[in-house]
């Protein structure tokens, strides 16, 4: 992974709209996307939500034939959004009409001037790695994060993990969680685990609420694939792919994670780097 390309040479002419469903939020955002659509000559198109599928089975048609995805709202938004764009080719940009919005670009207020640059070609492109993850006969693929956890709340699991194949012995745990660059902002930070530089090719992996006094976040590299075995008897082990239940590990049983062949296309205004949004968000 390289980070962030080289601005756009070419204007946008069509474009796809991503909100979160809640009008009262976006206020006239959506109004004043269409008026500057209309300005600059850009054909939208508001492509069906498919969130009653978990967004993972959603048709990706409407996403291949647009230039660009625009999305207002916040950070849940925009990781729906780059879910449904995986393999398409085209990036999402975002207008923060949500609390923290790190993976947004432009903010509610500078929205109209924001736009008419993006639809110039004036912005930049980060490629961000996904995960896959192996349980049994089923693939997942995860743009934010993976989490192994106890499926009876307040119950403690065992886990054991390995990386390239190297035993890392055994973790009394709540759970532990896999996370991507552009996830390891959200739940990964949370727990503790490090904010991982767009650019790096590299998962975290991050325990919940780890018995131990060694339990600690490790970067994985692409080189190396994680594997998790449920070690508790009698409590079974949750899997879920940015944030939906895929499935159980019961004893014995176990998943391996690694790095995905896909990237998630994260367009963004050139001085909107991952540096700067980090600055304002976490460092102020």
């Amino acid at each position: 992974m390289t980070g962030s390309k080289t601005p756009s040479a070419d204007a946008v002419r069509t474009a796809a709209v991503v909100t979160h469903g809640k009008p009262e939020a976006i206020g006239e955002g959506l109004e004043l996307l269409e008026r500057v659509a209309g300005e600059a000559r850009v054909e939208l198109a508001y492509p069906k939500d498919e969130a009653e599928k978990h967004d993972r089975d959603a048709d990706t048609a409407g996403f291949q034939k647009v230039d660009l995805v625009v999305v207002l709202g916040g950070d849940g938004t925009m990781l729906r959004a780059l879910r449904r764009t995986l393999g398409t080719g085209t990036p999402v940009i975002g207008v923060n009409f949500g609390e923290v919005g790190f993976l947004t670009s432009i903010k509610a207020h500078a929205l109209e001037d924001g736009l008419r640059r993006v639809f110039a070609g004036d912005y930049v492109i980060a490629e961000l790695p996904t995960l896959d993850i192996e349980a049994g006969t089923d693939r997942h693929v995860a743009v934010n994060d993976i989490v192994i956890a106890s499926s009876i709340i307040g119950r403690m699991i065992e886990l054991g993990w390995a990386v390239g194949g190297e035993d890392l012995g055994v973790v009394p745990c709540d759970g532990v969680l896999c996370s991507t660059p552009s996830g390891s902002t959200g739940y990964n930070l949370s727990n503790g685990g490090p904010v991982l530089v767009w650019g790096l090719d590299a998962q975290v992996v991050t325990f919940i609420a780890p018995h131990s006094l060694h339990a600690r976040p490790l970067v994985v590299p692409r080189s190396r694939d994680v594997e998790i075995e449920n070690r508790t008897a009698d409590v079974a082990a949750a899997v879920l792919v940015d944030g939906q239940p895929v499935g159980e590990l019961a004893a014995g049983e176990s998943v391996v994670v690694r790095l995905g062949e896909q990237s998630s296309l994260l367009a963004h205004l050139p001085e909107a780097t991952f540096f700067r949004r980090y600055r304002e968000t976490f460092a102020s």
